[in-house]
């Protein structure tokens, strides 16, 4: 889909995007804006050191700074907006801090679903929703194969126990009240979505490997790894936020049949390991140097994990535009025009996007 087909679609489009001060709700939100629709946010107030304060993020939105918890308060926003899509990012999305924080994690992870597909139901009008969750819902074997959409799900950790629960949520509330073969009575199509590792500039969450990397060379330190050959599915954020945009466009047409799971992510020989992207990362920027500290303390974390993402390519027909390189040398020019040449960071994004929805 071409960029004026994409602004014609959401070009005051009613959009609902819950978890737009996150990282990934931020370049989601900066996309949305530029594409014409109507926002209002709903999410947690972001941190200092965010994108969404960086771009100014209050003024692309309707900005509701709110618990996805507070049950009546996000059914009092979803009912006075009437949202036409609905966009479910909200969500603890850090593996680490779910194992320091798990009670909270699965509050938010899977009764923060609970809630938004509830206030979807009292919903009168005709309504797209997208629960975003993770490639890591699904019971990792640490195999070579990539995952497909309907292998089974599960979850070593809290986090991605937290994100299956979020998936097996969705499509039981998909089956109870929104099931497809009754779309005419109740108007609703509930689809939910699994990215592999997303990347690019603006994340400064602790414990993440990009804003680790960002930190480290600035401050002229070795970028250390605790977890150097696990391999991830790692993509520029912009795959994955304009998969979703693609996919509630076709739901409008195709409401019955597209209201199911879709992965996004790389191709299959795109796939990494984090040694590979920290030196990537270092050749992008210039500089930097790196080591590796092990621990056998250390938490869990799946060291192999790929996703099938044929579906999406043939009944989506959506296609990574940035491999793995690109992805990187992007991420990192996008922090480096901002940390270290003082370049507007909403500038830097919304360039990113054009050259991205530009892109054959």
């Amino acid at each position: 889909m071409n960029l004026q087909e994409l602004q014609n679609f959401y070009s005051g489009k009613k959009v609902l995007l819950t978890g737009h001060t996150g990282f990934k709700g931020s370049w989601m939100l900066t996309l949305l804006h530029y594409l014409g629709a109507d926002i209002k946010g709903y999410a947690l107030e972001a941190p200092d050191a965010s994108l969404y304060n960086s771009i100014q993020g209050h003024k692309l939105c309707q900005s509701v700074i709110a618990d996805i918890r507070d049950k009546a308060s996000l059914h009092k926003v979803v009912l006075d907006f009437e949202p036409e899509i609905i966009f479910h990012m909200a969500a603890q999305p850090l593996v680490l801090e779910a194992y320091e924080q798990p009670a909270y994690t699965y509050e938010v992870n899977a009764m923060g679903t609970v809630y938004v597909l509830e206030a979807l139901q009292a919903l009168k009008g005709r309504c797209s929703l997208i629960n975003i969750t993770t490639d890591k819902v699904y019971d990792n074997k640490e195999w070579i194969y990539p995952y497909r959409e309907n292998d089974p799900l599960g979850g070593y950790d809290p986090y991605s126990a937290s994100k299956a629960c979020s998936e097996l949520i969705s499509a039981s509330f998909r089956n109870s009240f929104f099931n497809p073969s009754q779309y005419a009575q109740h108007l609703k199509s509930v689809a939910t979505v699994r990215a592999g590792n997303v990347i690019g500039g603006g994340d400064w969450a602790d414990k993440r490997i990009i804003p680790d990397i960002v930190r480290a060379i600035s401050r002229q330190e070795e970028v250390v790894l605790r977890n150097p050959a696990a391999v991830r599915p790692w993509q520029h954020v912009l795959e994955a936020v304009y998969g979703y945009l693609l996919l509630a466009c076709r739901m409008d047409s195709n409401p019955e049949a597209l209201a199911q799971a879709f992965n996004f992510g790389p191709l299959y020989d795109e796939a990494v390991s984090v040694e590979q992207l920290v030196q990537l990362s270092i050749d992008a920027w210039g500089q930097g140097s790196y080591s590796v500290q092990q621990s056998a303390q250390q938490p869990h974390e799946a060291k192999l994990l790929r996703l099938d993402c044929s579906k999406a390519v043939d009944e989506l027909k959506w296609k990574p535009r940035w491999n793995a390189t690109a992805a990187i040398q992007q991420t990192m020019h996008w922090y480096k025009s901002v940390v270290a040449d003082q370049q507007p960071a909403i500038k830097v994004t919304i360039e990113q996007i054009e050259a991205y929805l530009t892109q054959d």
